[in-house]
């Protein structure tokens, strides 16, 4: 996976600074900010339901009764 560097963050906020001007980055900067923070937390809650339902299959594997099979 490409790693993002400092010197092409630097780039990056440039051009936006140019393209959305000095008022309006600081505004975008914070919402896209947010917009990380929510994903981050829906991926989060998505790892937490995936690791529940394993623990829950493999209680449910270990309780099983060898007769029922």
């Amino acid at each position: 996976m490409p790693s993002i560097g400092w010197f092409e963050i630097l780039i990056i906020v440039v051009i936006a600074i140019i393209v959305l001007g000095p008022k309006d980055f600081p505004i975008m900067l914070k919402k896209v900010s947010s917009w990380i923070v929510k994903l981050k937390r829906h991926i989060s809650n998505i790892q937490n339901e995936v690791t529940n339902i394993v623990i829950d299959d493999n209680e449910i594997k270990k309780n099983k009764d060898p007769k029922d099979e």
